[in-house]
């Protein structure tokens, strides 16, 4: 086998055990649901949780849903990802504000995200805007961490060539901090699409009902349409192993690009 194809081989091999677990929990859920061992009424088999889903695509309801989740996330992922990378970059190029704000930003990171929701709501309203807001909040704090984890992990040797050719602090910050940095950046862009992810199914669920996959999982709740929360939480899980596996993907695809 050519040396180029371990990594590919590497990873269909991770891939397939890491799906031995998940099959192993279907296969569970299957034979409690048939066997009387759990109430199907609250863990319906694979089956009839399938023919929901048949008729949410059918009615278009799940597309909608899966969209309407989607493009809450994007937006409000883009928003904490550029707030997050001007943020790490200030915090990891001045020392005026590292040691104004990064004592306040290592306290307020370690505040449970939902324990935001009700300042946020207050601030923005129950709708669409506050949604946005909570889930920037969650992708920014990795791109932030990141970010000043990669500037100031920058090489001295790089910086006494930005002094020798005498860039001023743009040039330092273009030509020499963020290509530096880009790994490390790339590592919290990955950690806050996940974690941009988890607040948005967090956000539908806690804030003001709308569309959107929490929201879909609320409505089963309220009609005890047990088939049709398992169905919201499967698309959740998948949903998240897609954004994961993409973003993996993409990270690697960039850094081999960048080192090669």
């Amino acid at each position: 086998m050519a040396s180029e194809d371990l990594p590919a081989h590497s990873a269909s091999v991770a891939l397939r055990r890491g799906l031995v677990l998940p099959l192993l929990l279907l296969a569970a859920w299957e034979a409690g649901s048939h066997s009387g061992l759990v109430n199907p009424q609250f863990l319906p088999p694979l089956e009839k949780v399938g023919r929901v889903a048949w008729q949410e695509l059918a009615s278009g309801e799940l597309p909608y849903a899966l969209a309407a989740s989607l493009k809450r996330d994007l937006l409000g992922f883009a928003l904490g990802a550029g707030i997050g990378i001007v943020a790490g970059l200030l915090l990891g190029l001045s020392r005026i504000a590292d040691r104004i704000f990064t004592t306040w930003f290592n306290g307020l990171k370690q505040i449970a995200l939902l324990a935001w929701i009700p300042l946020i709501s207050l601030w923005f309203g129950f709708d669409e805007a506050a949604k946005i807001v909570f889930i920037a909040l969650a992708a920014a704090i990795p791109v932030i961490l990141n970010t000043i984890e990669g500037v100031r992990s920058t090489s001295t040797k790089l910086r006494d060539v930005g002094e020798v050719f005498r860039f001023n602090r743009l040039q330092l910050v273009r030509s020499l901090y963020l290509p530096a940095a880009t790994p490390s950046i790339l590592t919290g862009l990955h950690l806050g699409l996940i974690y941009a992810w988890l607040a948005t199914i967090g956000a539908e669920y806690f804030m003001a009902a709308g569309p959107g996959i929490g929201g879909l999982i609320i409505s089963g709740r309220e009609r005890f349409e047990m088939a049709l929360v398992m169905l919201g939480i499967v698309v959740v899980g998948l949903v998240g192993f897609a954004v994961d596996r993409s973003a993996s993907w993409i990270e690697h695809r960039l850094v081999r690009w960048r080192t090669a």
